[in-house]
């Protein structure tokens, strides 16, 4: 995956993941697992309400 983000948002968010010893890509991750979470009811019902548009 690939990702366009200014180079300031990039050092800020090196650094508070430097400071709590974790690596971006885990940070990354957590972040899409819990907007993956917090979304997928609603995106399923709109996958939902798309397939009956279509049929």
């Amino acid at each position: 995956m690939h990702i366009s983000i200014t180079d300031d948002l990039k050092k800020r968010f090196h650094a508070a993941c430097a400071l709590r010893g974790l690596k971006m890509s885990q940070v990354v991750v957590e972040m899409i697992e819990q907007w993956l979470k917090a979304n997928e009811a609603q995106l399923s019902r709109e996958l939902k309400g798309r397939e009956t548009v279509v049929n």
